[in-house]
């Protein structure tokens, strides 16, 4: 599930305003890249998302794909950490994401204690008012939320995309298409994708314009539906790859061309393997 994870995390720290806002209820000026230090059997202890808020505080968000019982004590070891690093408490939220009801717990209480974390199902947003929003991002994480017409919300999304400028659209395209997995809805992303008018500049898209090239070149309707598969196919891998040379910036700065050339060549196994790794790599060197 690490494709939905990096996916989710950089909508919320790009263009996402109004989700992250109505999560929060507040504004973030800087997200912070932290490591907490190691505890005693706490192996990893890398916040999903962290950061300060126009008013001076620290927000973490945790997101969660399915119930885990021993939420809570992972939430107060994230925050004690916090605090030991930082000198400030957290508030702290945990998104859950996935598609089972939300079952728990949310807080730790015994004698002379007491710990408590917010806890939101992300089916509670409404979808239809992040649809609304003029952020792409805001756009794309309303897959997950709660929408009246799930198709007719996945084209209006698919529209905004293919308005983007050439360098967004794979990214965002592939963000879209994880997101919806987590719904069932990755088949009708691809079937609203083939439906996309042509007036939209469809030969441009970098994704979306092959398939079209290729069963053009072709010139039988078997070929066009081949077309349309493969070249999806590949724009979305171009866009996993994009996802990822992202998150690698984020932590090591621009890649050099040797470095963007091996990721282009990587598989999709290896693709979520260094997903993974990039998290706890302390060098380019050691993580290619």
């Amino acid at each position: 599930m690490q494709e939905y994870d990096v996916a989710l995390k950089l909508l919320l720290k790009g263009s996402a305003t109004l989700a992250l806002h109505e999560l929060t209820g507040t504004s973030v000026v800087q997200w912070l890249d932290v490591e907490l230090p190691k505890v005693q059997r706490v192996q990893n202890l890398r916040l999903d998302l962290l950061g300060r808020t126009v008013e001076g505080g620290l927000i973490h968000l945790e997101v969660q794909s399915g119930n885990d019982p021993a939420m809570p004590f992972r939430i107060i070891e994230y925050c004690l950490g916090v605090r030991r690093l930082l000198g400030q408490f957290p508030r702290q939220i945990v998104l859950y994401v996935g598609e089972a009801p939300v079952n728990m717990e949310t807080g730790l209480h015994g004698p002379g204690m007491s710990f408590e974390y917010t806890l939101i199902d992300i089916r509670t947003l409404d979808g239809d008012r992040l649809l609304e929003s003029e952020q792409v991002g805001d756009n794309v994480i309303a897959i997950l939320a709660r929408l009246r017409d799930d198709k007719e919300a996945v084209h209006r999304i698919l529209e905004r995309i293919a308005g983007l400028a050439m360098t967004e659209r794979e990214t965002t395209l592939a963000q879209l298409t994880i997101l919806a997995g987590l719904r069932h809805l990755a088949g009708t992303v691809e079937e609203e994708a083939e439906k996309m008018p042509i007036d939209l500049d469809i030969r441009d898209h970098e994704v979306l314009g092959p398939l079209f090239i290729k069963a053009e070149e072709k010139g039988l309707r078997e070929g066009l539906q081949k077309g349309r598969q493969e070249g999806l196919q590949e724009g979305l891998h171009a866009g996993k790859v994009a996802l990822l040379q992202r998150q690698i910036e984020k932590r090591f700065g621009a890649l050099p061309r040797w470095a963007r050339v091996k990721l282009e060549d990587m598989p999709e196994s290896e693709l979520l393997d260094l997903s993974e790794r990039v998290l706890d790599a302390t060098s380019l060197d050691e993580l290619l």
